[in-house]
């Protein structure tokens, strides 16, 4: 998708369709006014006959307004004016964004991003609109025996985006424009990665595609294999892939935007690309939907693709485990010990709390780059969902100070997280009469207990952990990967950059 800002009077342009948002009430907005003087008062008169409902989100489209240059108008209610805040702005921007994907046109001027917002400049309000417009254009069709005249003889879909504004833009405004595509970039591969079936998407596909971005984004890449896994003492994370006949990786990839000298933020995610549950084997139904079980892994990727792509001054290094849970005679079983490369011993308990084993080892492996911080993320826990539902991903740290620019930078991109506690107290549920911890703490807290295993690995450094065992992807008639939690990810890092 292209997109271009341009400034002039809404009601002259020329364009297939154009997209202005509209206030609740006899206040509409000055965009309105505008047109409405255009078309001798003819928008007034369909609005206060009922054609558009207050909620915001809800879109009137007008075939050949009257006394406009534009052939289509589609009018989009922002709510009450009272009321305006980042969610029914974004509400509005994604009523538009769900028409330019399927419209009968290739082209679409977008003015919502005149519309003044509480504590919101243009920059965040262009970034944000670039990102949603440009996500609700994917489409995956890698799978599809037409796929390739799908992709380049698009049907229906906007193309190019005209961001409208009231005065001349500057480079930074062509700047947020950028992030906000850059983002969607990364959320596109992310949502590649995350929908690609199990039998293609493994660990050495994985491997294959970050040496690609590699040369793609100009990375360093490594990977590695099981032999050097098993000199560094990586039991924990090999255990999860025994039963499997696929290898596993441990892909490293740095990208470095900073000085040599600056300590790079660590993302590890978790990469497993088909989780059967071993031998504590998951029950059938719904069972597909594991091979989203490595979003965690794909979000990396995306962020590193979207943080090359902005070009930040930052140093990132993005660290994907990835493994296959198979039940299989070599299978790990209940009750099995393993070694970690901390050195700490585990009593695997549930062969289906295998995300955590190939993380820990992960978690030891980045303290040789003496990091700023580490984040990780993994679909880790069902117990994350019935606590918070599908909405936010849950989020705790041993560090409030970069859990809250976590939660700050999910307020911030609309992509949200939420904190829950991470107290001593939960370690005693992890205890094993027979090594030095277990890998499950027992029915409850499951999503707490789960990062209180992970926080034995993390002294070393500050550390997040993000479960996005709810955010990762859709079920039902929409399943397919989200590209979550790329926004909330890039939009720290974009933070840390400034900062630094």
């Amino acid at each position: 998708m292209q997109f271009t800002i341009k400034s002039g009077a809404p009601e002259k342009q020329r364009t297939p369709c154009l997209a202005v948002g509209v206030f609740a009430g006899t206040a509409r907005g000055e965009l309105f006014d505008a047109l409405d003087r255009a078309s001798d008062g003819a928008l007034a008169s369909l609005l206060a006959a009922g054609e558009l409902d207050d909620k915001a989100g809800a879109s009137l489209l007008i075939h050949a307004p009257a006394g406009l240059a534009c052939q289509r108008l589609l009018l989009v209610s922002l709510g009450e004016a009272e009321a305006l805040a980042d969610k029914p702005w974004r509400d509005a921007v994604a009523a538009v964004a769900r028409y330019a994907a399927n419209a009968p046109f290739k082209e679409l001027t977008f003015a919502l991003g005149q519309v003044d917002l509480p504590a919101r400049d243009l920059d965040w309000r262009l970034e944000q609109a670039a990102r949603m417009l440009a996500d609700a254009a994917y489409r995956f069709t890698l799978h599809k025996a037409n796929a390739k005249a799908k992709a380049d003889n698009p049907d229906k879909g906007v193309t190019e985006i005209r961001v409208l504004l009231g005065g001349r833009p500057g480079d930074a405004e062509k700047r947020a424009v950028e992030r906000g595509l850059a983002v969607a970039e990364g959320m596109a591969l992310t949502r590649d990665l995350g929908n690609l079936a199990g039998n293609i998407c493994t660990p050495s596909y994985l491997a294959g595609r970050a040496r690609k971005l590699g040369k793609e984004m100009k990375l360093k890449v490594e990977v590695l294999e099981r032999a050097a896994m098993e000199k560094l003492g990586m039991g924990s994370l090999l255990s999860v892939a025994k039963g499997s006949a696929e290898p596993p990786k441990l892909i490293v990839m740095h990208y470095r935007g900073a000085k040599a000298k600056d300590k790079p933020v660590v993302l590890v995610g978790k990469g497993i690309t088909f989780d059967t549950g071993g031998i504590s084997l998951k029950p059938g139904a719904e069972m597909d939907e594991m091979k989203f079980d490595m979003c965690g892994a794909a979000s990396v990727f995306g962020t590193v693709k979207a943080v090359a792509r902005m070009g930040l001054p930052i140093n990132l290094i993005g660290v994907v485990p990835a493994a296959e849970n198979m039940p299989g005679g070599r299978a790990s079983k209940p009750g099995d010990v393993v070694e970690s490369m901390s050195g700490q011993t585990i009593e695997i308990l549930n062969t289906d709390a295998e995300g955590r084993l190939i993380l820990c080892d992960a978690l030891t492996y980045v303290e040789r780059y003496e990091p700023a911080c580490v984040v990780d993320i993994a679909t880790l826990t069902g117990a994350c969902i019935i606590a918070l539902g599908k909405i936010p991903s849950g989020l705790l740290a041993n560090d409030d100070e970069l859990a809250g620019e976590l939660l700050a930078a999910g307020q911030s991109s609309g992509d949200r997280a939420w904190q829950l506690p991470l107290w001593d107290e939960y370690q005693e549920l992890l205890k094993s009469n027979f090594a030095d911890m277990a890998n499950i703490g027992g029915r409850y807290g499951g999503a707490i207990t789960a990062a209180a295993f992970l926080a034995r690995f993390t002294k070393k450094y500050s550390w997040a952990h993000l479960d996005i065992a709810g955010t990762a992807w859709l079920s039902g008639d929409a399943k397919g990967a989200t590209g979550r939690p790329v926004p909330l990810l890039s939009e720290f890092l974009i933070g840390r950059a400034g900062r630094d």
